[in-house]
């Protein structure tokens, strides 16, 4: 059986906008993508607004229908306690997040978090119903060391140990030397490395899940790029950032269908 995986196109604002500009962002997508009779079934699009934002954009998603998916940018591994400014799973559960991202390379390296630390947090993203987007990636140094695929090969191996096969997630591959950088992979380096982490989503949680699992490239990804990106067969999408904070540029992103040739 053939099966189709939704792009997904998913916007992470990292440490930028309140609450209000949240709001105003929200709306004038939302208007944007409607002037451009944008198809929402065609295309997922989501938001992964700061904590501090969460409520405010999903209140406004659900009042005014909006056809926009909300995430998180981290979650605890643990559920409640004594851990002072961790974010659970559950209360992200409560406020409607559908994803949260786990293991962005920020998060690798200016908070220490270790793959185990993923690993926990995925298990913990899973329990309360939270799609975990598991970013992976190498560094410049990786890179000339080990190849393309070692090091985000080995991180998702450690983040997928004893995850149910059934469990839906997304895996983003991040060359973290391409993040921010305006320089962006090649399609056919995005692609191989794609290629790579389905592989092993299909060793550890079996073939049904590697083909219904989307697998999105992160790094420097902008409008006139991702339609490159999106014709390899193994790249289901983008995780976005600093082009997710430009309305004009993130709807244009979305619409990646309707650039020519894709």
């Amino acid at each position: 059986m053939v099966v189709t995986r939704t792009p997904l196109i998913a916007g992470n604002w990292k440490m930028n906008l309140d609450h209000l500009q949240a709001v105003a962002f929200v709306q004038k997508l939302h208007w944007t993508l409607k002037d451009a009779k944008f198809e929402a079934g065609a295309v997922e699009v989501a938001v992964f607004p700061p904590f501090t934002n969460i409520r405010s954009v999903q209140t406004l998603i659900d009042a005014d229908k909006i056809p926009f998916s909300l995430g998180a940018q981290d979650v605890s591994a643990h559920e409640s306690g004594a851990y002072t400014g961790e974010i659970s799973g559950l209360f992200l559960h409560k406020l409607k997040c559908g994803y949260v991202i786990i293991g962005h390379s920020e998060r690798r390296e200016y908070h220490n978090e270790t793959d185990e630390i993923v690993a926990a947090k995925v298990k913990a993203a899973i329990k309360h119903s939270l799609v975990p987007v598991i970013c992976v990636g190498e560094t410049a140094e990786d890179l000339e060391k080990h190849g393309a695929s070692a090091v985000p090969v080995a991180q998702l191996r450690v983040a997928l140990d004893g995850v149910d096969p059934k469990a839906d997630i997304v895996v983003a591959y991040e060359p973290v030397w391409a993040i921010g950088s305006g320089q962006a992979a090649t399609p056919t380096q995005a692609q191989d490395v794609c290629k790579a982490l389905r592989g092993v989503i299909a060793e550890t949680l079996g073939d049904e899940a590697a083909s219904r699992t989307r697998v999105l490239y992160g790094g420097s990804v902008k409008a006139n790029n991702i339609a490159s990106f999106m014709r390899e067969p193994d790249v289901d999408g983008a995780l976005v950032g600093g082009a997710s904070l430009v309305v004009d540029e993130f709807a244009a992103i979305a619409r990646f269908p309707s650039h020519v040739g894709v």
